[in-house]
């Protein structure tokens, strides 16, 4: 089955989707080889992050996260869901950027209403493009698909520029236009988290990021709440990022790695999670000397 496939049948089927967030391809391996989640999110501050070490400001081009998502996409058999920022432009740029994204092996990309470049959705100082411009992204989204069922995520960031009442309107307008999965990012408290949940009439994706605008709750308290798809879209790259600044503490401290190698995956951990054996199956089946 296709990935794409495989996703839009997740979305018809009972229960909320788990998708953490992985700003590489061997912590996707990691994500799906823990055997419990149905999709992995492609980070866009994750991979802003990892590629050039920089904050999700919008440094990042098109070309680049579609490179990134592929490398992802690749790695795994779960379904891929990839930010895709604003679509790096206008409708028209939208096309483009659904067709590569397609292409990559992605199952689904998310698109947002910001002004280019954007930011993170819990910075500040966010502008938004007009309620008729996103809807044409979408529009435009819709009719650029070659597969029927790779999956369109409309995002909206109007609620810490307009409010609630208008970012939920937006939403309600995007699916009017065809998306797929809405994303009202940043809500402020469970109570505006409760009023998406019952104000828009289409599966919806929330976002858990830890330290964030948004209160964290569990998966079953969001799957109670109406949620469809839930992302961690910063919790393994940044705990990765915490587990080195302690190692590079005690490095320095101590000049060695000894005691905190429990912390660390062994040589063979390592080999299984990239796949070793199966390469040493090709060795042995198509260079094998006479």
């Amino acid at each position: 089955m296709k990935k794409t496939t495989k996703l839009r049948s997740l979305l018809k089927q009972p229960g909320i989707i788990v998708a953490p967030g992985a700003h590489n391809a061997f912590t996707a391996k990691i994500i799906e080889q823990t055997g419990v989640f149905q999709a992995v999110y492609m980070t866009g501050s994750g991979a802003a992050m990892s590629l050039i070490g920089e904050p999700d400001i919008g440094l990042l081009t098109m070309t680049e996260m579609v490179t990134q998502a592929r490398n992802l996409a690749s790695a795994v058999s779960l379904p891929l869901i990839a930010d895709a920022d604003t679509g790096y432009g206008n409708a028209i740029n939208v096309v483009r950027t659904v067709r590569e994204y397609e292409r990559a092996g992605v199952a689904a990309i998310h698109i947002e209403d910001q002004i280019t470049p954007k930011k993170c959705g819990h910075f500040e100082g966010k502008q938004v493009v007009s309620q008729s411009e996103m809807v044409g992204k979408i529009r435009a989204a819709v009719d650029a698909r070659e597969d029927p069922d790779f999956v369109l995520i409309a995002r909206t960031d109007a609620r810490a520029v307009l409010g609630l009442e208008e970012a939920i309107k937006r939403a309600q307008a995007c699916v009017e236009a065809g998306a797929d999965v809405i994303f009202v990012e940043a809500p402020q408290s469970l109570e505006e988290l409760e009023i998406i949940a019952k104000s828009i009439d289409a599966p919806l994706l929330v976002n858990m990021d830890e330290g964030t605008k948004t209160p964290l709750l569990t998966v079953r308290e969001l799957e109670e709440m109406g949620f469809k798809i839930v992302i961690f879209p910063r919790s393994a790259p940044c705990a990765a990022a915490k587990a080195i600044q302690e190692l590079m503490q005690l490095l320095k401290e101590t000049g060695t790695t000894k005691n905190f190698a429990g912390r660390i995956v062994t040589f063979e951990e390592r080999n299984l999670i990239t796949g070793l054996a199966r390469y040493k199956e090709m060795e042995e089946k198509y260079l094998t000397l006479e």
